[in-house]
C-alpha cells in the first residue's frame, strides 16, 4: 500500500484532526483517511450534479427564430 507524506501541516489544524480521531476512536492516520476517501466521493458527486446541470441546460427549450413571444400570445388570449 502507499505511503503519503504531508508536510507543513498547520499545527491548529493537526490538533483538529486528532482531536476527530480520538472521538472516532481512530488512529490519526485512519481518520485521514476516512475524512480524504469522503472529499473525494463529494468531489465527484459535484463534478456528475455538474455534468447533470450541463446537459440539462443544453437541452432546454429554445424557441425558433422568429416565434411569437409567450407572454404576447397569453395577453391577446386575455384580451378576446
Amino acid at each position: 500500500m502507499p505511503t503519503l507524506h504531508v508536510r507543513s501541516v498547520p499545527e491548529d489544524l493537526y490538533d483538529q484532526l486528532q482531536a476527530l480521531a480520538r472521538t472516532r476512536q481512530r488512529s490519526l492516520s485512519a481518520e485521514v483517511i476516512a475524512l480524504l476517501e469522503r472529499a473525494l466521493a463529494d468531489e465527484y458527486t459535484r463534478q456528475a450534479q455538474g455534468e447533470l446541470l450541463g446537459a440539462i441546460r443544453r437541452r432546454r427549450f429554445v424557441p425558433p427564430v422568429g416565434a411569437p413571444d409567450s407572454t404576447q400570445l397569453l395577453r391577446e388570449d386575455r384580451d378576446r
